[in-house]
């Protein structure tokens, strides 16, 4: 039975660089589309859930782009507004052989960030299964601070799952202590949070998975699933002791952003699906291992059909 997902955040101009080397010393750059919620979303409706992406854009082409693309993959777009007066945020981004590529945004009083928390009132809540939300978006404006917690309380408020990944980004908050307290305030208000093993070491101050885990577990959180990169994942619960699930091996990879959303696509999926933990967190891992080898952010989200052959081919 199909799920019922909403998720939130900010979908820019993707320009990925064709050739390896310094961005200002590019020539040729090939257009796309990024946002780190948007990820989740692609990926969602892709393994055939009934989403809904939340965003702002600019009245230009950028913007109308995207709204396109979000239409495309067959995401609601009930709630992608439309303001000329700010424009859609843009992002380049390096090619690399190896490693992290170095990315430059430019979203500074993006139309995303210009979100008003009286565009979703009327929203019906009540209708929504699991809510999605970011450490991205939060740290964006005021605007989209309040909107990210109006989701998670009004979520909260109407019984749906409200999974969050902390997605640290240091350099949009003014102090990694602001950035800390201000993920933490919002991850209390979700049921699963999602922070990869070195995020987890900045927002608790702790080492080892199960101790970052049980930070979490003191709350309203009921399941932490840790990301651990190539060695898989750690998963504790309220009601479920600590399990190191293994990854996938990965002979090249071509690019790691996306990778953290793919692995939240499967969590939100399989548990959506009523997956056992274990599986949910086997998928997880599969889908951030599929997208290790995609040069895009979210063009090599897999669908059903690719997700199933990829784990059974792994012989999990």
């Amino acid at each position: 039975m199909k799920k019922k997902i909403i998720t939130i955040g900010e979908a820019m101009g993707l320009f990925v660089a064709d050739e390896i080397g310094q961005l200002e010393d590019v020539k040729k750059f090939t257009r796309s589309i990024a946002g780190a919620e948007l990820n989740v979303s692609v990926g969602l409706a892709r393994l055939e859930h009934d989403v809904y992406y939340a965003t702002q854009v600019g009245d230009d082409p950028l913007g109308r782009s995207i709204k396109k693309y979000i239409e495309q993959e067959k995401i609601h777009s009930d709630f992608v507004f439309k303001n000329a007066q700010y424009l859609t945020g843009l992002q380049i981004k390096e090619k690399v052989a190896t490693g992290d590529p170095h990315v430059a945004n430019f979203r500074k009083n993006s139309a995303a960030t210009k979100l008003k928390l009286e565009m979703f009132e009327s929203v019906n809540f009540s209708t929504f299964d699991f809510i999605h939300l970011s450490g991205v978006f939060l740290a964006l404006s005021p605007e989209t601070k309040a909107v990210s917690h109006f989701f998670a309380e009004e979520g909260r408020k109407n019984g749906a799952c409200i999974t969050f990944d902390p997605n640290l980004r240091p350099h949009l908050w003014k102090s990694e202590e602001d950035m800390v307290h201000n993920i933490n305030e919002l991850a209390a208000k979700c049921d699963v949070v999602l922070p990869g093993i070195s995020e987890g070491k900045i927002l608790t101050g702790y080492t080892e998975p199960e101790e970052i885990a049980d930070f979490y577990l003191t709350g309203n959180t009921k399941l932490v699933v840790i990301k651990l990169g190539e060695k898989g994942a750690f998963v504790k619960g309220n009601d479920m002791p600590g399990t190191y699930i293994k990854g996938f091996k990965v002979d090249r990879i071509v690019d790691t952003v996306g990778a953290g959303d793919g692995f939240a696509v499967g969590i939100v999926s399989g548990l959506a699906e009523g997956l056992s933990i274990e599986n949910t967190v086997i998928r997880g891992n599969a889908i951030g291992a599929i997208q290790l080898q995609s040069p895009s952010d979210n063009e090599g989200l897999p669908t059903r059909e690719v997700l199933e052959k990829f784990i059974q081919a792994s012989g999990k």
